[in-house]
């Protein structure tokens, strides 16, 4: 997810009884068209409503502009009802399902006899846009009861179904409909004659001429509700902006996003494949993406280590009884595996690490001068994925986590997180992802989903709060996120075009000490219960492998690329000095070798360019005579007649210095 974006408009307006939002917005000299048009309120109760509404009573409001998240959201929900509409125009047999707003974009599902082809995206986008410049009005209208709706939705199965449910359902993709009045929105034209309709909660815009930027993207099958036992629908996906650049702008970023997609890139450098033989979201790595992976790994157990952490390992199933103990059976059951029957106990592939963590520091008595104690492993675990979720190496059914835990007094809590961010920043800028902001989940109190009291989550909150406060960084809340034993901070990093990826976590956790009777001597004598903190700085080092490559589009820093330098001879004959040269270089350290093949020089130079190899060292007559070599960069650049110590002084330096730029810049 993204951080959220301001608005320049904020101050609060007063919408007099009898009177309309639109009317208060004008007064106001606010804009009413462009990029940063008000196209809702929110009132005091935090709902928002359309710019027709009029309140009862003197109403305080706050403008929404059409490039806030929730103006893009009426934005893209109203682009949602437009496809809708056209859509029963081209196809007039077509049965309605939901149409919701998402990250980007939207989406609207429906029930079509056939399956939609590209051609029939062109149709209907062009329809989108007649109704878009017909302006017509979003208006709305609330139905005065169930058997009302019913008989005007009648022909709408789909619709008939939600009207029963009224939107009383934990289903955000149902949200669209809403709990409370039951209302549909009219599409009026000019005349105000009504020309379409769709039972819907809103708010929309107030006509369809506020959508200046959309484009439909693709089509695919979607059941209906989420559930494989309904309906097999025809789903629709489009986006929508404020403005023609800002749509532009997007494409652009979904064109460079395919050219860095990981696994394309996963392929074409051969890094790792997800073989058929294995499973779905179960990942072999190759030699080359091995030796990112052992990089990697090397560089966090260094750090684990000097941070003060205790290297431990544990086995990849255990017994039933042992995720009741922790809790997480049946909160995860469905993200676990199907258990496993052996000498009549049930054994589950582990999903987490940190239950038999706890089994370690319970294995003997503990004293409060051992705390705080950090247990770390490379923890693998499996998460039985939906199909549908499985996406290259950012979402597998099999993942080794850099999981750690850090067993503290309460009063010692506060420092070990502070102590945890900084660990986790310092590792992500050595990384080159230094673009970050910091996310708190917390408990949601409506929900039965998480144990503890009320005072336990307050104080794990503020900890983790004052913490990310401390550290300067932004920080953006997300409501009734939280782990069912706590809450924690996410480091959510932006990569080299912009998007965000959610990275290390901490989590506060004061349930399992207590489930697994775990406790240690305090200095006056009593027993007492440490907290426990969670912590995996690269989250699980598949997605921070996936998210590294499409960062970097495959061209990795040169002291984690899997060969750094390759010897291009420009004939035969100087391959021989190239190899004495290519040894040298192994024994600084480096990972050398030289391109023997039948190739020609040129061919070698473009083969080298399109495995992203740093650093290119040619050797002709002259390199030969002069006892150097030639230099050329991954960026193009150039350095020749490099004596031959030198040349591996520089690029064992390079590596050494772990810096993320070009080899010639640094």
């Amino acid at each position: 997810m993204s951080a959220p974006r301001t608005s320049a408009v904020a101050d609060p307006l007063v919408v007099p009884a009898g009177t309309t939002a639109a009317d208060a917005v004008a007064a106001a000299g606010l804009p009413t068209s462009g990029p940063k048009a008000v196209v809702v309120v929110r009132d005091a109760e935090g709902r928002l409503r359309d710019l027709d509404w009029q309140p009862q009573a003197d109403a305080d409001v706050t403008p929404v502009a059409i490039d806030e998240p929730d103006g893009l959201n009426v934005l893209r929900h109203s682009a949602a009802h437009v496809l809708a509409q056209a859509v029963q125009d081209v196809f007039p047999e077509a049965k309605l399902g939901i149409g919701p707003p998402i990250v980007d974009g939207f989406y609207y599902d429906f029930d079509v006899p056939k399956p939609f082809q590209p051609e029939d995206l062109t149709k209907l986008e062009k329809r989108m846009q007649e109704i878009v410049k017909a302006g017509q009005s979003f208006r709305r209208r609330e139905y005065s009861s169930l058997d009302e709706a019913k008989t005007e939705l009648a022909h709408e199965p789909y619709k008939l179904e939600l009207v029963d449910i009224k939107g009383d359902v934990d289903d955000a993709e149902l949200s669209v409909v809403g709990a409370g009045d039951l209302t549909h929105y009219d599409n009026l034209d000019k005349d105000g004659k009504r020309v379409w309709g769709d039972l819907c909660r809103g708010p929309h815009l107030p006509s369809t001429r506020f959508i200046p930027a959309f484009k439909l993207m693709r089509s695919a099958a979607a059941y209906w509700r989420g559930s494989e036992k309904n309906p097999q629908l025809q789903r629709i996906y489009g986006t929508a902006w404020p403005s023609r650049d800002e749509l532009k702008a997007y494409l652009n970023r979904l064109a460079e996003a395919e050219r860095r997609d990981h696994r394309k890139l996963g392929t074409e450098l051969d890094l790792f494949s997800f073989p058929d033989e294995i499973g779905s979201g179960l990942v072999v790595f190759h030699p080359k993406g091995g030796i990112i992976k052992r990089e990697m790994e090397d560089y966090v157990r260094a750090r684990h280590i000097e941070e003060g952490f205790q290297y431990v390992g544990t086995p990849h199933i255990s017994k039933e009884g042992l995720f009741h103990t922790s809790g997480h059976l049946p909160y995860y059951k469905d993200t676990m595996f199907p258990p496993m029957e052996l000498e009549g106990a049930d054994y589950y592939l582990k999903a987490m690490n940190c239950p038999m963590h706890n089994l370690i520091f319970r294995s003997r008595g503990r004293s409060y001068r051992e705390l705080p104690l950090r247990f770390f492993e490379f923890g693998t675990v499996y998460r039985y994925e939906k199909s549908g979720v499985v996406h290259g190496l950012t979402r597998v059914r099999g993942l080794t986590q850099d999981d750690s835990h850090s067993y503290v007094t309460a009063e010692q809590a506060p420092g070990e997180i502070k102590h945890l961010l900084q660990f986790v920043r310092s590792l992500l800028d050595d990384f080159g992802l230094d673009d970050y902001y910091l996310e708190l989940s917390t408990r949601d109190p409506k929900s039965d989903k998480f144990i503890g009291t009320d005072e336990q989550w307050a104080v794990a909150t503020k900890v983790l709060e004052d913490a990310a406060t401390e550290s300067g960084l932004e920080l953006v809340l997300d409501p009734g996120g939280a782990a069912f034993y706590g809450p924690k901070i996410s480091v959510q990093a932006k990569d080299a075009i912009g998007r965000t990826w959610q990275m290390s976590t901490i989590q506060y956790d004061f349930n399992q000490p207590a489930r697994f009777g775990l406790e240690f001597q305090a200095a006056d004598g009593t027993r007492q219960e440490p907290v426990m903190i969670h912590s995996a700085k690269f989250g699980s080092i598949e997605r921070f492998f996936g998210v590294l490559v499409e960062h970097y589009a495959g061209a990795f820093p040169a002291w984690l690329a899997p060969v750094q330098v390759v010897g291009i001879p420009i004939r035969d004959d100087h391959a021989t000095y190239l190899e004495e040269f290519v040894a040298k270089l192994r024994r600084a350290g480096v990972r050398a070798e030289v391109d023997h093949s039948s190739d020609r020089m040129q061919k070698k130079i473009r083969t080298a360019q399109q495995q992203k190899i740093p650093v290119m060292a040619i050797a002709g007559d002259d390199d030969v005579n002069g006892g150097t070599v030639s230099f050329r960069y991954r960026d193009g650049s150039q350095r020749n007649g490099v004596s031959l110590d030198e040349a591996v002084a520089h690029v064992a330096e390079i590596v050494k210095s772990r810096t993320n730029v070009s080899p010639s810049a640094a």
